[in-house]
């Protein structure tokens, strides 16, 4: 398994990084904050008004650390990376089962049954942390609602009852979402997912962990060779990147939304925090911004057993994990793709 590497995210507006040598530093107001050696980082993303010299994305470019710019909100702007590396033919295949219905049902349908399981996961976790404090009743019912999902889903062989069981599992999972915060209730009210722009607190968290999912998922895929443009669940769009996002729904129960419920029930976050735009949109300030960030990263440093592959390996490897494993069954040295099911 491959070590690995931390993600440099740079929130500062102003900063300015370039290269000394074999090290990155981050430069804000003339004076030097921060330095790290290269081969320490597996990518880059920046905030806002951050700039970078073109002989430090050059030598991004040559280590093959990804470089990212986003808006200071969030929003993907652009990426930076060196040669695509990878097997051209684990590529054609790729494509060739993308193009195949049948072939693109069958791997569609392990994505969903990753996310159905975790989600069900994570509302069990729930219950079992907050007992007392939470409408037990109706989240057990949403359980077992799951479950039955799960065992529909293994029948169905078109992608469109797929696409509708995963609707319905989203739903189902975002009525229950306000009942798992069991604090701040007040402060971070949720009434359904809403993004372009989020319009509360809890959706602006929610939105912002998902880029950070949907970045690494990307470079996990490119990591192995495949293409992240070109999915089975989310089909081609013009500047959508499908197999990203395919890859995304097994982890944003585990990792993007356990994060955001344990920020809020902690009072990791506050409602001061975030600001209100004149046009509804709600936007998080810079401390809340790091706040999330830290966290983001001291989740991905912890360890989890691969239930799997049967070891223990860092949260931020399991995307890797996954990618590495979806690229065997493309070559067939295995006889199905295995999602990653949190226990």
């Amino acid at each position: 398994m491959r070590k690995m590497l931390n993600t440099l995210y740079v929130t500062t507006q102003g900063a300015y990084l370039h290269k000394e040598g074999e090290t990155v530093v981050v430069k804000v107001e003339r004076e030097n904050r921060l330095r790290l050696p290269i081969h320490t980082l597996s990518s880059i993303v920046c905030f806002g008004q951050v700039s970078c010299s073109p002989y430090l994305l050059g030598h991004c470019a040559e280590k093959d650390v990804a470089v990212s710019f986003m808006t200071e909100y969030g929003r993907f702007l652009a990426r930076l990376q060196g040669a695509v590396s990878g097997n051209v033919l684990l590529r054609r295949e790729q494509y060739r089962r993308a193009d195949n219905e049948q072939a693109s049902a069958a791997i569609a349908r392990m994505f969903v049954v990753g996310k159905i399981s975790n989600s069900r996961v994570n509302i069990h976790r729930a219950l079992r942390d907050h007992r007392g404090k939470t409408e037990e009743s109706n989240m057990g019912q949403i359980c077992q609602v799951f479950s039955r999902y799960a065992k529909q889903l293994l029948l169905e062989d078109g992608l469109d009852s797929i696409r509708g069981i995963e609707g319905r599992t989203a739903r189902d999972y975002f009525d229950q979402f306000n009942h798992l915060i069991v604090a701040q209730k007040k402060d971070f009210i949720f009434s359904g997912r809403n993004r372009r722009p989020p319009l509360d607190r809890v959706n602006c968290l929610l939105s912002f962990v998902y880029t950070l999912l949907y970045h690494d998922a990307r470079s996990a895929l490119e990591t192995v060779g495949l293409d992240p443009a070109v999915g089975f669940l989310h089909r081609d769009r013009p500047g959508r990147l499908g197999l990203a996002l395919d890859l995304t729904e097994e982890f944003r129960s585990m990792l993007a939304d356990r994060l955001v419920l344990s920020l809020i029930n902690l009072g990791q976050v506050k409602k001061k925090g975030f600001i209100v735009t004149e046009g509804g949109a709600v936007k998080m300030d810079e401390d809340t911004r790091k706040t999330v960030l830290v966290n983001y990263q001291k989740r991905k440093q912890e360890e989890i057993e691969h239930p799997f592959l049967q070891e223990k390996i860092p949260v931020g490897m399991l995307m890797l994990a996954q990618a590495q494993l979806l690229s065997r069954y493309l070559r067939r040295d295995l006889d199905g793709y295995p999602p990653f099911l949190w226990r």
